[in-house]
């Protein structure tokens, strides 16, 4: 019998290493595999004994970092002392790079093989990284298309799997839904900081835009994480803003004749639905310098990456603030033919993330490994 850790750092590593657990288990012979780890419910019901909780260092966000540090090095030393105990055929890290290059660091000293699902992006910034995962990870199961070159020619070894978005969107499901006129989606993202900055620009734009097109409608998709009363708060004009949770959120998306989004995950499925979506950043003056000088890319948007063009117009900043985004907006509703150039572009982007089947191409390629 194979044993197999597999170290989830966040919730959503929990999410997609519970897909690919599940279809692990579909493919590895009965009593074949054990599997033990870090994680949380979505491991455990794909059948991981966690050994420790995802949540445990998930809340390490809620209080000041330094003060947070004697929690990540107890629960790194409970990693190595299981893992010494354990003696796993191998080690799959999902994602949480500044947690997760630590636990690699453990597993490579025991000589134990460690693999990689979704890698950090160390194409982006902080490439030097690349040289400590070159000598530590065997294999990278990457869900970027673009990614594969760029670890290729730093000489690792990198399967591309696909994206996992691609399964939870599920265009096939939605492909028929046809955009509502005048409806506009918001999403103005998961993090306070960036929702605070965010969402009165969102409004600020949508005061710009009514006065030009009257009917339109403006609809928020709202993270469980803030409640409706929180951003209506922040929305701060009498224009009407319909409030939508997350439920169904990518049929919901393709009633939309387009967004406006904060920059993130949210960019990509977006685009995987087939949206017209302008990209939206704030930062701190202080962060937005120190990212001119780090960063290794064009673009921040997934989409734009993936497709190595823009797709979906970025605005950053200043550009982020009412004015702009509502000229931008205004220039894409008095000409629907651009729209269609948008959605027709992201036609092509659903080709290059793949097939759906990202979790099952991933467990085949790891259990190839392992065997």
């Amino acid at each position: 019998m194979k044993t197999l850790w597999i170290n989830a750092g966040e919730i959503s590593g929990d999410l997609q290493g519970g897909a690919l657990l599940s279809a692990l288990r579909e493919i590895a012979p009965e009593d074949s595999l054990r599997v033990v780890g870090m994680g949380g419910d979505n491991l455990a019901r794909a059948g991981q004994e966690n050994l420790l909780r995802v949540e445990e260092l998930s809340v390490m966000g809620i209080v000041e970092v330094l003060a947070a540090l004697p929690r990540a090095f107890r629960l790194l030393g409970r990693i190595r002392r299981e893992m010494e105990r354990l003696r796993p055929d191998a080690v799959l890290l999902i994602d949480a790079p500044e947690f997760n290059f630590r636990v690699a660091n453990i597993a490579h000293k025991l000589g134990i093989p460690v693999y990689y699902f979704i890698p950090p992006k160390v194409w982006a910034w902080r490439t030097g990284r690349v040289k400590f995962l070159k000598k530590r990870i065997r294999r990278i199961f990457s869900i970027l298309p673009f990614e594969v070159d760029f670890y290729r020619e730093h000489g690792m070894d990198v399967t591309y799997v696909g994206n996992p978005l691609v399964d939870m969107v599920d265009y096939e499901r939605i492909r028929d839904i046809s955009p509502t006129p005048h409806r506009i989606g918001l999403m103005p993202g998961s993090r306070r900081k960036e929702v605070e900055s965010l969402l009165p620009a969102f409004a600020g734009a949508a005061a710009k835009l009514v006065t030009r097109f009257p009917d339109l409608e403006f609809h928020c998709i709202r993270s469980s994480n803030f409640s409706e009363e929180y951003l209506r708060s922040l929305w701060g004009c009498d224009i009407p803003l319909v409030m939508h949770d997350n439920s169904d959120r990518y049929r919901l998306m393709r009633s939309f004749e387009c967004i406006m989004a904060a920059s993130g995950t949210a960019t990509l499925e977006t685009g995987l639905a087939g949206v017209p979506t302008l990209v939206a950043y704030k930062v701190s003056p202080l962060s937005y310098q120190i990212a001119l000088h780090v960063l290794k890319v064009k673009w921040i948007s997934l989409t734009n990456l993936i497709m190595n063009r823009t797709v979906f117009p970025e605005h950053i900043e200043k550009d982020a603030d009412p004015e702009p985004m509502a000229a931008r907006m205004e220039e894409w509703l008095s000409h629907p033919e651009r729209l269609d150039d948008i959605r027709q572009d992201l036609e092509e982007l659903r080709e290059r993330c793949g097939k759906p089947g990202s979790a099952m191409r991933a467990a085949e390629a790891l259990w190839k490994e392992l065997a």
